[in-house]
């Protein structure tokens, strides 16, 4: 009697994931229903394993509500990989279930259609995507509060906008946090200075809040990948989130080529007749993608080289949008050199 293979797919979701089980002909041999908890993960891992040996399991969603079942699956070291969502041209000839969804995860993990092995988040650069988390947070309430800061200066009455006028954005907050006003004969006057200290005391905090985060990641990007902040315009920010792209295992970038994709800086053609040209890749890894837009923009105004690069480009015809596509794939190229997979 021969050894049935059985692969395994999940479609996941946020109290409950539905798990397929199929043989290696693509035959359905079971589909079943799991909580999200441990004991969700050890009841679906035993399930598929009273079928037969394991070959592999398609997770979909395995950065969201697949993650945990995604972590528990390899630290039981059974294969991952990931699923993306169903074709649409196939859901809307077949319709949208969940075992549907869950079946087909299973094939394309049989069939090899779904290959990428997910990322782990268990070490140090999970620790990154926390932190930038917090980090972006903090400075998108940064940003508000101080608009609201601004504008409440210029709208506010006469003795206020007076203080304050023509004050630098550092000088602004300083003096607005050290403010401690006292009730008088104006109450609006009042209430508008107490809400002007309190905003520029929230500022104060979040920058604080901001530095902080940025040290702790200076000191994990330092122990990951050190010779990536050496890198010209690459701060804290920008190293974390490419390196959180690339997870931690970077091991499964199989080449340079595969982590420019990733980033979403592979060049797509966008020719037409005797025009050959290329485009900016809308896919990928859009905060991967973004810091590199971010690195692109500082060299261009501070980088000699860079400079150069694009005044030449320039006299040969290319537009800003080509020549920094052109950039992000050079920058994304240099960047691989200096993650822990090429170390």
């Amino acid at each position: 009697m021969s050894i049935v293979r059985v692969s395994g797919g999940v479609d996941t979701h946020a109290d409950v994931h539905v798990a397929a089980a199929i043989d290696h002909n693509g035959g359905v041999l079971g589909i079943e229903s799991f909580l999200t908890d441990e004991a969700g993960y050890e009841s679906l891992a035993g399930w598929l394993a009273g079928f037969g040996p394991v070959n592999r399991v398609g997770v979909e969603g395995t950065g969201s509500y697949g993650v945990g079942l995604a972590r528990f699956l390899a630290s039981a070291g059974i294969e991952v990989v990931e699923v993306d969502r169903p074709n649409r041209q196939v859901r809307r000839k077949k319709g949208k279930s969940d075992p549907t969804d869950a079946v087909a995860a299973a094939r394309a993990a049989l069939s090899g259609e779904a290959s990428v092995v997910p990322k782990q988040r268990n070490g140090p650069v999970e620790q990154m995507r926390v932190l930038l988390v917090a980090r972006r947070s903090a400075r998108q309430q940064r940003i508000q509060s101080l608009n609201q800061l601004r504008q409440l200066v210029f709208t506010a009455p006469e003795p206020i906008r007076i203080r304050f006028k023509d004050r630098h954005k550092a000088g602004l907050v300083t003096e607005a946090a050290n403010m401690r006003p006292r009730a008088g004969s104006d109450p609006v006057l009042f209430t508008t200075n107490v809400v002007i200290r309190d905003l520029a005391r929230r500022i104060k905090a979040l920058t604080t809040e901001m530095r902080n985060i940025d040290r702790i990641l200076t000191a994990l990007i330092a122990d990951t990948a050190p010779s990536l902040l050496a890198l010209y315009g690459l701060g804290p920010d920008t190293a974390a989130s490419l390196l959180v792209t690339a997870g931690d295992n970077p091991e499964r970038l199989h080449s340079e080529r595969a982590w420019a994709h990733l980033c979403g800086v592979t060049p797509i053609p966008a020719s037409s007749g005797k025009v050959t040209r290329y485009r900016l890749n809308r896919g990928g890894d859009r905060n991967a993608n973004a810091a590199l837009y971010r690195i692109v923009l500082t060299r261009m105004s501070s980088h000699e080289q860079t400079r150069s690069y694009v005044t030449r480009r320039r006299a040969e015809g290319l537009n800003t949008a080509e020549i920094m596509r052109c950039l992000k794939r050079y920058v994304a190229r240099q960047v691989y050199k200096h993650l822990p997979v090429a170390a």
